[in-house]
């Protein structure tokens, strides 16, 4: 119901732009008819029948934008809260267990497990919000030092494959990169950047999960970092839009997916913030994808 009147609100405002446009056309159209003669007050309203039409275009395109952004806070807060409310509803539930039962050692403590299983996806939401906010002011370079980026690639795998636990066959290599990768900047936001790209590979990857890691250096000044699955794939109209802040693509498959509509934002912000970019391919859904940090390399020779 809430997506179905944004989207009369969104028509709504471009047929009245539309016509507000048209009319404006009409009206500048009579004036120079009535006064095609008068020099002045022709330029003049020529110019200003200009700047209204402009002004009405580029406040219809205002409007649009702004309940499009207003409809993916929503989102993002609806998903920000099922993750907050969820883990901490299942905590409260076993230790409500806890206190009010008598349990065997090997119960209670698999009951532990997953209480710090849910405590870690609280922390993880928690981190990516406050991420979110981070990434989106620039450090000084002061701060920026050599980063084996290699090496932190190869601990994002270890992670990825102990919190999911896959196997090494699903979550892997396609080529064992070198040592002697380095790259300027801040090591914790590189984890953050590449734990976010292997995390959301997994996520839609869906049941049968296949998921290789190139990491190559195409020249000496660059790092590619890709991360390609075989999963749902991207649709090609969500192409330009997933790594914007909020938002996440909608689908049968994809609602499935838990998430805060904020991972591939923060991959970009940082890749970018370190004088690289961050981009998507995919053949469309069904096919798979690809996604790529690139970065500039610090040569040593």
């Amino acid at each position: 119901m809430r997506i179905t009147r944004r989207t009369k609100a969104i028509a709504f405002f471009i047929a009245l732009g539309a016509c507000l446009v048209a009319l404006t056309i009409v009206l500048n159209v009579s004036w120079i008819i009535f006064h095609w003669r008068q020099v002045v007050p022709l330029v003049l309203g020529i110019i200003f029948f200009g700047v209204l039409i402009a002004g009405l275009v580029v406040n219809t395109i205002f409007l649009v934008r702004e309940i499009r952004r207003n409809e993916q806070q929503d989102s993002f807060l609806n998903a920000v809260t099922h993750e907050l409310k969820t883990p901490i509803a299942s905590i409260r539930l076993y230790l409500e267990t806890l206190t009010s039962r008598n349990l065997d050692e090997a119960k209670r403590r698999e009951f532990y497990r997953i209480m710090l299983d849910d405590t870690d996806r609280l922390l993880g939401t928690v981190e990516q919000v406050l991420k979110a906010g981070e990434v989106r002011h620039a450090s000084a370079r002061k701060n920026w030092q050599e980063v084996q980026f290699a090496e932190i690639v190869r601990e994002g795998l270890e992670l990825a494959r102990l919190r999911q636990n896959l196997s090494p066959e699903v979550l892997s290599f396609g080529t064992a990169p070198s040592d002697e990768i380095v790259v300027l900047g801040n090591p914790e936001e590189f984890r953050t950047a590449v734990f976010n790209l292997l995390d959301n590979a997994i996520k839609y990857s869906g049941e049968k999960k296949d998921i290789v890691v190139d990491l190559v250096t195409p020249n000496i000044d660059t790092v590619l970092l890709r991360v390609h699955d075989r999963g749902i794939g991207i649709p090609r109209n969500e192409m330009k839009r997933i790594f914007k802040r909020f938002y996440r693509a909608s689908n049968s498959k994809t609602d499935k997916v838990k998430g805060t509509g904020l991972g591939l934002f923060i991959v970009r912000s940082i890749a970018r913030r370190y004088g690289g970019d961050a981009f998507a391919e995919s053949a469309g859904e069904g096919q798979g994808s690809t996604f790529t940090i690139r970065l500039p390399r610090v040569y040593q020779a």
